[in-house]
């Protein structure tokens, strides 16, 4: 039986079903297989080739390489930073960092892998010393995150700090005061949360770590899913 649905697999994925989602039930004999649509990911391949040949702004001048984002093409909740820093420039990934580290135990608590989400950021190249973008870098390249929002239509959307936020709500204004405030971007829910690089550095982390998971909870009640109880670090 499994040797079967090995090879059936792999013929579909030589007919161009690249991407194969299998949610395992209580046997083996009651998977439930779902296709991505290879279109999305024919899309989000297209964008990033214009991502990294973008000389939009003076970053791209600075940076080892483009950070274009990863994930799930069909992902429920995409998780947008502010800009890739100094490890996520050497290696071409979002949040692969300490931050990063903390964004995947976050993911973990809520019950997904990294690979069910999608990550990025507003900004595709490193700025220098890891400043804040500029205003103008932010306008040249807000475009393709919200392309790639666009091509994977999440569910929800949850924006790691002030630079995310303000983006997407389109006005300057205090992550303090939106944080864990529904407000909807085309449509799509997004529930703003701190940024893990405020937590792994802020001497408070304790404190600010509850809110960001009582914000991933309410992600959670939008989508319907069981809370799960998460380790406690």
């Amino acid at each position: 039986m499994r040797e079967e649905l090995l090879e059936w697999l792999k013929y579909l994925k030589e007919l161009g079903l690249d991407w194969i989602i299998l949610e395992k039930k209580r046997d083996f004999e009651n998977y439930k297989i779902s296709f991505l649509p290879s279109e999305k990911i024919e899309k989000l391949e297209r964008l990033k080739e214009i991502v990294f040949n973008c000389k939009k702004c003076r970053l791209w001048e600075g940076k080892k390489n483009y950070v274009f984002g990863e994930g799930n093409p069909d992902a429920e909740i995409i998780f947008v930073g502010e800009a890739p820093g100094g490890e996520e420039d050497l290696q071409g990934r979002p949040f692969v960092g300490e931050a990063g580290q903390l964004l995947n135990r976050i993911i973990s608590a809520m019950g997904f892998k990294r690979e069910d989400v999608y990550i990025g950021n507003i900004i595709k190249c490193r700025p220098p010393q890891n400043r804040t973008p500029l205003r103008d870098e932010i306008e040249a390249c807000k475009d393709y995150i919200f392309q790639q929002i666009e091509i994977i239509k999440p569910k929800i959307i949850v924006t790691l700090g002030s630079t995310p936020l303000i983006t997407l709500l389109g006005r300057n204004v205090p992550i303090g005061k939106y944080r864990g405030k529904w407000f909807e971007w085309k449509s799509i829910p997004v529930m703003p949360t701190f940024h893990p690089a405020y937590l792994v550095r802020n001497p408070q982390s304790k404190e600010l770590k509850k809110l960001v998971w009582e914000d991933m909870k309410e992600c959670l009640r939008k989508l319907g899913k069981e809370i799960p109880n998460p380790r406690k670090d």
